[in-house]
C-alpha cells in the first residue's frame, strides 16, 4: 500500500497542476473580451523535477518512478480594453478602429423598405388623373391643397438631421462610424441619391401642381430629408438610441408634407422621394461595408431584430386606399328670380337641377406613432390627409361655362365683357383629420403582432370650387334709354374693370369623428416593421352647395345691381345656397412603414 501511495503522488501533482491551470486561463468572456484577448503572451512555468530519490523513506532500497514534465502555463495578458475619445473630435481623415466590433454584411444588414415607398409613390401618381389641367393657361390654378399656405422652411429641415449626425460626431458622441468612413458613406449615399432623381425627373418630367417646371417626380427636398434621417438613423439611431431614428424621421416627414402644402409637389413625389432617400442610404452604406470591412468602426447594432413583445412602440409613414360613401347629392336651389326679368334668352335662371357629386376611391396619407407602457397598451396620434376625387366634376365645369357664355351673348355684354377665364380650383374632396387615443397590441411571437386603437379626433375638408374671372368696360345706366325707345338701358364707359368671383362652390362643416382599425405587424429588421391595416372611420358633416354665376355684376355693373334691387327688392349677387347634412363612413385599406423605438 505504501508503494501504491508513493506511485500515484506523482498522478496527484500532475492532477491538481492542471486543476489550478485551468482555473487560472479559463475565466468567462463574452465575444468582445474574446476579441480583445485574442492575442496573449506565454510564459514557461518551471519544471518540477520529480527523478530525484525520495529521502528518508522506510523501504531505502526502493527507488520512486520517475513522473512525465508538468503542463505549460499560458498566462493570458489582456490588450487594454478600446477607450472612447473624450471632447470635441477634430479627427476629420484619422482612422480609428474598435476591436470589440464586427464587420457589417451587406445583404444582413440591407432591409430595402425605400422599394415599397417609392413604388407606393407610383401607385399615387394615378390620383393626379383625375385633374383637368391646363399647363399653357397662367391663369390655371388647380391644386391638390387648396389654401394660402407658403413656407420656406421646408428649404432647410431637409438637411437638420444630417447637421445633427455631423454635431454628434463633433461633440464626441461616437456613433457607428469613424470620420473617415462616415464621410465615404455619406457621399457615397448622396452620389446614389443625385443619380436616382435626377435621372427620373428629367425622363419622365412630371409637371408641378403650380405648373412652373415639368421636373416634380420624385422630390428632390424629401429625399435629401430621408437620405439625412436614415444617415443619423445609421450612425446613432441604431447603435445609441432609437429616439435619434424618431426624431429624425418626424422631420422628414414633416419637409415632405411642407412640400405639398407649398403647392410644388404631388404626394406621390413625396411618396417616391422618402424611398429614394431610405434606398440610396442603405446602398451607399452596403457599399462602404464592402470597402472599408471591419475598419472604422465604433459601435455596432443595438439590436438587429425588433422585438414586439418587448418594444411596440412606434413611428409610422402610411398609405392606403379610401373607401365608403359613394355619393352625395346636394338639393336643387331656386334663385327667386321675379317673372318680369325672365328673358326670352331660355337660360335658367328660377330653379337649377339638383347636384350630385360621385365619389372615387381616396388616397390616404399618414403619419402615426404610439408609445406603450406595458407591451400590451399605449397612447398616441395620428394625422392623416385623405384626398378624393369628384367624378365628373370637370365636365360638370365645361357646362356650366357653356351655359354662362350663352347668358353673355347679350349685345350690352359682348360690347362690356372683353374675356371671361374658368379655372377648376380642385375636383377633389381633401380631408385633414387628427386623432389620439388607445393603441392595443397582442404579439403572437417577437416578430408577428395583432394591434388595434380606439381614437377619437377632429375632422377638416376643403372645397372643390370653380372660380371665373373677367376684364372688360364697366357697363353704366343709360337715361336716353327712355327717350329713343331703346333697349340698351346699360351702354360701356370708358372705366377699365375686372374681378374673379366663386361661380360654385361645394364645402363641409368641420366636425369630430371617431375611429378604430385593426393591423398586423411584421418585424422587419434593423428597428424596422411592415404593416397591413384596415382603419374605420365614423363623422357628420354639414354639405354646403353655394351656386352664383351673376357673382360678376357686382363690379361689372353697379349701377345694374342697383337699379334692379330698387326696383324687384331682388339682389342678383347674392349666390344660391343648398344643404345637406350626411354620416359618413370611411374605410382605409393600406400599409405602413414602421419604426420600433
Amino acid at each position: 500500500m505504501k508503494l501504491l501511495r508513493l506511485a500515484l503522488l506523482p498522478v496527484a501533482a500532475i492532477w491538481m497542476t492542471a486543476a489550478m491551470a485551468k482555473d487560472a486561463v479559463e475565466v468567462p468572456m463574452d465575444a468582445a473580451s474574446a476579441v480583445e484577448t485574442e492575442t496573449a503572451l506565454e510564459a514557461e512555468a518551471p519544471s518540477v523535477a520529480m527523478n530525484e530519490t525520495v529521502a528518508e523513506s522506510p523501504a531505502a532500497d526502493t527507488v520512486a518512478p520517475t513522473a512525465a514534465p508538468a503542463p505549460v502555463l499560458k498566462l493570458v495578458d489582456e490588450k487594454p480594453a478600446y477607450e472612447p475619445h473624450r471632447g470635441m473630435d477634430w479627427r476629420m481623415f484619422k482612422s480609428v478602429t474598435n476591436p470589440a466590433t464586427r464587420p457589417y454584411k451587406f445583404l444582413e444588414d440591407q432591409t430595402w423598405v425605400g422599394i415599397p415607398l417609392f413604388f407606393a409613390g407610383m401607385i399615387a401618381k394615378s390620383e393626379k388623373a383625375a385633374f383637368r389641367q391646363n399647363y399653357n393657361n397662367p391663369n390655371t390654378r388647380i391644386r391638390l391643397i387648396k389654401y394660402n399656405f407658403h413656407s420656406e422652411i421646408d428649404n432647410y429641415t431637409q438637411y437638420v438631421p444630417l447637421a445633427l449626425t455631423i454635431g454628434l460626431h463633433l461633440g464626441g458622441y461616437e456613433g457607428r462610424s469613424d470620420w473617415p468612413r462616415f464621410w465615404a458613406s455619406s457621399a457615397m449615399s448622396a452620389a446614389i441619391m443625385a443619380g436616382l432623381v435626377n435621372g427620373i425627373k428629367y425622363t419622365a418630367k412630371e409637371m408641378r401642381p403650380d405648373g412652373s417646371t415639368r421636373n416634380a417626380w420624385p422630390s428632390g427636398h424629401t429625399a435629401t430629408a430621408f437620405l439625412a434621417a436614415t444617415i443619423l438613423h445609421k450612425e446613432y439611431g441604431m447603435t445609441r438610441s432609437p429616439w435619434f431614428s424618431v426624431g429624425a424621421y418626424t422631420l422628414a416627414t414633416a419637409t415632405g408634407v411642407m412640400r405639398v402644402l407649398n403647392n410644388r409637389h404631388w404626394i406621390s413625389d413625396v411618396l417616391s422621394g422618402a424611398g429614394i432617400g431610405i434606398l440610396s442610404v442603405e446602398l451607399g452604406y452596403g457599399l462602404c461595408d464592402l470597402l472599408f470591412k471591419g475598419r472604422g468602426l465604433l459601435h455596432n447594432d443595438i439590436v438587429s431584430y425588433p422585438d414586439l413583445r418587448r418594444n411596440p412602440s412606434f413611428f409610422s409613414i402610411s398609405m392606403g386606399a379610401g373607401f365608403g360613401n359613394k355619393h352625395l347629392d346636394l338639393p336643387p336651389v331656386n334663385f327667386n328670380v321675379p317673372e318680369e326679368l325672365i328673358d326670352e334668352s331660355d337660360v335658367t335662371t328660377g330653379d337649377t337641377e339638383p347636384l350630385h357629386l360621385q365619389f372615387r376611391t381616396a388616397t390616404a396619407v399618414g403619419a402615426e406613432a404610439a408609445w406603450f407602457f406595458c407591451p400590451y397598451v399605449g397612447i398616441g396620434g395620428r394625422l392623416r390627409v385623405k384626398s378624393t376625387p369628384i367624378n365628373g366634376w370637370s365636365a360638370f365645369a365645361v357646362s356650366e361655362e357653356k351655359e354662362f357664355r350663352q347668358f353673355m351673348a347679350d349685345p350690352d355684354m359682348q360690347n362690356s365683357v372683353r374675356s371671361i377665364e374658368f379655372t377648376i380650383q380642385s375636383d377633389h374632396i381633401t380631408e385633414f383629420a387628427g386623432d389620439a387615443g388607445i393603441y392595443f397590441s397582442l404579439p403572437f411571437s417577437s416578430r408577428f403582432a395583432l394591434g388595434s386603437k380606439l381614437l377619437v379626433g377632429r375632422t377638416i375638408m376643403d372645397d372643390i370650387e370653380v372660380t371665373a374671372a373677367y376684364s372688360g368696360k364697366e357697363l353704366v345706366f343709360n337715361p336716353d334709354a327712355f327717350d329713343t325707345d331703346s333697349n340698351n338701358f346699360f351702354i360701356p364707359s370708358d372705366k377699365d374693370v375686372n374681378g374673379e368671383w366663386d361661380y360654385i362652390n361645394v364645402s363641409a362643416s368641420n366636425s369630430m369623428k371617431f375611429g378604430s382599425g385593426l393591423s398586423l405587424t411584421y418585424a422587419h429588421k434593423n428597428s424596422f416593421s411592415f404593416r397591413l391595416f384596415c382603419d374605420y372611420d365614423y363623422s357628420r358633416k354639414t354639405f354646403k352647395g353655394t351656386y352664383n354665376p351673376f357673382g360678376f355684376i357686382k363690379t361689372l355693373s353697379p349701377d345694374m345691381v342697383e337699379i334692379i334691387k330698387d326696383m324687384t327688392g331682388w339682389d342678383m349677387t347674392a349666390p344660391a345656397v343648398s344643404k345637406v347634412r350626411k354620416s359618413l363612413h370611411q374605410w382605409v385599406l393600406g400599409g405602413a412603414l414602421c419604426i420600433h423605438f
